[in-house]
């Protein structure tokens, strides 16, 4: 009779991430303060920055969005925005204080380069400047997509459609700069 002998797989250590939700009035107090810096910072530059007469002049692709749908779906950006951060600064682990540090430096790396934007484009009405910074702010928001996701896969998920918004951005500002050269 032969015998066969088993392995058993190796145990492995489980840090249960919180949820996904705020579990107390501190915690649902952090949350909000992230969602409302994010919006409140990106709908500064807006006013700031409006597009005014100049925009209206420019020649524009045809498959451009309306100018109020800019508005609202950044709005909704920034919101996943705030709350990717808020899900990144709670994430409970050492591998997640390890990576942490990396994900607030991507972070406010692409926040600078994101807040740039709306002045160069619509305050130096210079879409060559703006296409620069749009391209290098596309890669830094990759770079803090994975390092949000390495931090709470959440977190990176919550980017998801903010990277697709900057990639369709990119190639309009580069379209528009492309037109009006």
């Amino acid at each position: 009779m032969r015998y066969q002998r088993t392995q058993r797989p190796p145990q492995q250590v489980v840090i249960p991430s919180p949820r996904p939700w705020p579990t107390g009035a501190r915690d649902a107090v952090a949350m909000c303060a992230w969602v409302v810096i994010v919006v409140a910072a990106g709908a500064m530059m807006g006013v700031l920055f409006p597009p005014g007469e100049w925009y209206q002049t420019l020649g524009k692709p045809t498959w451009t969005p309306p100018s109020w749908l800019f508005g609202p779906v950044w709005t909704m950006l920034y919101v996943l925005l705030g709350l990717g951060a808020w899900l990144v600064g709670r994430e409970p682990g050492a591998a997640a204080a390890a990576d942490r540090p990396r994900a607030w430096l991507a972070f406010g790396v692409m926040a600078v380069l994101m807040l740039a934007w709306t002045p160069l484009f619509f305050g130096l009405q210079s879409p060559a400047l703006a296409f620069v910074d749009i391209a290098l702010l596309w890669g830094v928001l990759l770079w803090m997509t994975m390092v949000f996701g390495r931090v709470r896969p959440m977190a990176g998920y919550l980017q998801l459609p903010l990277v697709c918004w900057v990639s369709f951005a990119l190639v309009l500002n580069g379209t528009i700069w492309l037109i009006n050269a």
